[in-house]
């Protein structure tokens, strides 16, 4: 299952969908597609506003400047990944603490 924890300004995403066979994980791809987009369109914008880590099965996003482009598209990115959670409860979770 594939944990996404947003806390104040951490987010950390880890595990694994176990959807389908490696390379035919939909669940994992399409939150690979909406994390990935996500940071490089931020990064794109203001290079100093996130500092992102990513290694197999572990992305660790934490928010160094917030503005109202950054949080739009940090708040359409967990949108997106509530909704697809709705969809594949067996291999998404999203929780928010702040």
């Amino acid at each position: 299952m594939i944990k996404v924890l947003k806390n104040n300004n951490h987010i950390e995403i880890k595990g694994h969908a176990l959807f389908d066979r490696h390379g035919k994980d939909i669940v994992c791809a399409a939150v690979s597609s909406i994390v990935i987009t996500t940071v490089n369109g931020i990064l794109l914008i203001d290079e100093d506003s996130i500092n992102c880590k990513d290694s197999s099965g572990f992305v660790e996003i934490n928010i160094l400047k917030e503005n109202k482009t950054v949080n739009s598209l940090i708040l359409n990115m967990m949108n997106l990944l509530k909704e697809l959670s709705k969809e594949y409860k067996k291999n998404i979770q999203v929780e928010e603490v702040d």
